[in-house]
């Protein structure tokens, strides 16, 4: 008997470490390098951070793709985790930020929001723009279910928070 707790448990803690082995909590340190005109660029170290800075609280750089495991309750998101892979694609919002350019021209920042659910999905965003110190609200449409949405911007955006996630109908 004591035996066959024994294997039961370590094959609980298996499960446990393998599932647990996709989180993907904090962004590595990196260099975040945007073109700004034919003459100038913008360059920063992007130091070791969480990527919710709060709860349901994503910021995200260009250059980043993101995957978001999202467990819903009763058709509301109740926590949100970053995974590395899309292991489960009907329950992960797929999230990219890029910057577009012409030779070293800035040509506009473009944001990617998949959604994989049955229901609108709808967020808030705050950008952080370069020559701005401040963070400003900017209008983002809701993604339709099942569907991608792309967001457009013509300024040099360092990093944007999207909170406020919802489903709708």
């Amino acid at each position: 008997m004591k035996i066959k707790n024994l294997i039961i448990l370590l094959l609980c803690l298996a499960a446990n470490i393998s599932f647990a082995q996709n989180d993907r909590e904090s962004r590595e340190t990196f260099t975040l390098k945007l073109a700004v005109d034919s003459l100038n660029f913008y360059q920063q170290e992007v130091q070791k951070s969480k990527y919710f800075i709060k709860e349901k609280a994503l910021q995200i750089y260009p250059g980043e793709h993101i995957f978001i495991e999202a467990e819903i309750k009763a058709g509301i998101i109740e926590s949100m985790k970053v995974v590395k892979e899309n292991k489960n694609p009907s329950k992960t919002i797929e999230i990219e930020l890029s910057q577009n350019a012409e030779g070293r021209k800035n040509t506009g920042m473009t944001l990617e929001v998949s959604n994989p659910f049955d229901k609108r999905l709808t967020y808030n965003a705050l950008m952080y723009m370069l020559g701005k110190n401040e963070w400003t609200a900017t209008s983002v449409i809701p993604v339709r279910p099942k569907l991608k949405s792309f967001e457009m911007w013509n300024d040099v955006i360092i990093t944007l928070v999207l909170d406020d996630w919802k489903l709708e109908k």
